[in-house]
C-alpha cells in the first residue's frame, strides 16, 4: 500500500476511541490481521481498503495520503479562508493571542508582496516552506503537550521530528540565502535584480502603512526574545 495507510487508519480508529478488537469485529476481520495493516506488515487489497473508508467515513484517497482532505477533496485557493474572516472574538480572556497573531500575520503580508514583487517562484516556494516547517513545529509542541493526543496525527515520530525540522529549516535557509545572493542551487533558479528588496524604515513606513507598525514590533519582540536587545554594551 504505502507508509501513510498503516498511520491514517490508526489515527482514525484512536480518535474514535475504537479499540482494535472492535474495529476488527466491524470490519469483519481478524484483530491479528487489522493489527499488521495497522503496523504495515501486510498490505490490504482494494475490496477492504473501500470497506475500511466507508468505515471511518473518509476517502480511499485520504487514506492513501494523496489529500489532507478527509473527503477527498483537492484544496484551491478559493476553498482557503481568509485569516481575517475568523472574529477575533473567538479568543476570549487574554488579548495576547488576538495580538501577536495580528503582529505575525501583518507581518506575513509585508514577506508575501516582497516574494510577489521580485515574481521568483522558487524563492517564494522556499520562505514558505520555512514558515510553515516553523508553524508546524510550534504546533507539534502543543500538540504533544497532551499524552492523549494519538502520535499517529503525524507521520514523522515523536523522537525525531525535532531533528528533522530543525534541520530542514537549516536546509531551506540556506536555499533561501543562495537564491537571494544570486546563486543557483538544486535546480532552482536565483533571482536576477535585489532591487526590490531595498528598504529603509522610511520605505517601509511608506509602502506598508497599515503593517509596517506590526513589524517593527515583531522585530523587537523576536529580537528580545533572543536577548539582543537585552545585551548590548
Amino acid at each position: 500500500m504505502n507508509d501513510s495507510f498503516p498511520r491514517i487508519i490508526t489515527l482514525l480508529r484512536t480518535e474514535r476511541n475504537i479499540t482494535q478488537k472492535d474495529a476488527a469485529r466491524d470490519l469483519n476481520i481478524s484483530q491479528a490481521l487489522l493489527s499488521h495493516y495497522e503496523r504495515g506488515a501486510r498490505e490490504c487489497g482494494l475490496d477492504f481498503l473501500i470497506k475500511i473508508a466507508d468505515y471511518y467515513g473518509v476517502s480511499c484517497d485520504y487514506l492513501l495520503g494523496r489529500t489532507s482532505d478527509r473527503s477527498g477533496a483537492t484544496l484551491t485557493v478559493s476553498d482557503i479562508p481568509e485569516p481575517d474572516d475568523a472574529p477575533d472574538n473567538v479568543m476570549k480572556g487574554s488579548t495576547l493571542p488576538i495580538l501577536n497573531k495580528k503582529l505575525i500575520a501583518n507581518s506575513l503580508n509585508i514577506i508575501f508582496d516582497l516574494l510577489q514583487k521580485l515574481d521568483n517562484q522558487d524563492l517564494t516556494n522556499q520562505v514558505s516552506l520555512y514558515e510553515m516547517v516553523a508553524v508546524y513545529k510550534a504546533f507539534r509542541l502543543l500538540y504533544s503537550a497532551n499524552p492523549q493526543n494519538s502520535s499517529s496525527f503525524f507521520s514523522i515520530p515523536d523522537n525525531t521530528f525535532q531533528g528533522f525540522s530543525n534541520a530542514s529549516l537549516s536546509i531551506i535557509e540556506a536555499h533561501i540565502r543562495s537564491l537571494t545572493a544570486g546563486k543557483a542551487v538544486d535546480g532552482m533558479k536565483p533571482i536576477e535584480n535585489p532591487a526590490p528588496l531595498g528598504m529603509s524604515f522610511e520605505s517601509i513606513n511608506s509602502d506598508y502603512q497599515l503593517f509596517a507598525s506590526s513589524l517593527m514590533n515583531l522585530i523587537r519582540n523576536a529580537e528580545k526574545a533572543m536577548d539582543f536587545t537585552n545585551n548590548k554594551e
